[in-house]
């Protein structure tokens, strides 16, 4: 099965290489997604460009693809699944839940120059960086692509009621399943979905750079169900 993969802020499609590696081994056919703004160069981008790009993946995908959004993303994975709830087969969101409709989709750091620089490590101190050694810090910061305004303040536009009927998979790094259960219980957009279930992988909130084998699994095993 093909299965889309949707990095968060920052990140390009390269950084599913480890956890792509290990799909295919286990027979999956993984499409990591390089976003327009985050990876091509161009900070003219907009949210509709990088739900374009997504949408454009869904459609081309051989069957009924999974839809995988890691942190921000997660938002971008259940818009595909607002405008196209027939041709996906199921939703997996890590480390993450999607923005409510009517709301920004990612403006949560200060913008400059037209854009979201990565704004360090010290507002991802604690359970979200844990994990994460200073070799490996200095190399996400280094790699970090900057986010165009034009994505993190994009408002994010939900339409379809028939998203709910999508299975949901929430994937909890550095939350448990019981935080995301109380969270959503308390009002989250997935609060409506017919067929949600929760799996833990002990990490931190980029765990397709510190438990790439063992995300993988859990996409795999998500991907199967469906």
């Amino acid at each position: 099965m093909d299965i889309l993969l949707i990095a968060g802020l920052w990140l390009d499609g390269s950084a599913w290489d480890d956890v792509a590696s290990a799909l295919r081994s286990l027979g999956h056919r993984p499409v990591p997604l390089t976003l327009p703004g985050q990876g091509d160069g161009s900070i003219s981008a907009t949210l509709d460009d990088q739900v374009a790009a997504v949408l454009a993946a869904v459609d081309s995908a051989s069957g009924r693809p999974t839809v995988v959004g890691h942190s921000a993303a997660c938002t971008l994975a259940w818009l595909a699944a607002d405008a196209r709830p027939d041709k996906i087969s199921t939703v997996v969101l890590v480390g993450g839940f999607p923005a409510t409709g009517g709301k920004p989709y990612a403006d949560f750091f200060e913008l400059r120059d037209g854009v979201m620089p990565f704004p360090g490590w010290a507002p991802f101190e604690g359970p979200d960086s844990a994990d994460l050694d200073e070799q490996a810090r200095h190399a996400m910061a280094a790699a970090a692509i900057p986010v165009p305004a034009g994505v993190a303040t994009g408002v994010v536009r939900l339409t379809d009621e028939r998203r709910f009927d999508v299975p949901v998979v929430v994937v909890c790094p550095e939350f448990t399943p019981a935080q995301a259960k109380e969270w959503i219980n308390e009002g989250d957009e997935l609060a409506k979905v017919k067929h949600l279930d929760f799996v833990d992988i002990d990490s931190g909130h980029w765990p397709m750079h510190t438990k790439p084998a063992e995300l993988a699994r859990l996409l795999a095993a998500a991907a199967d169900a469906a």
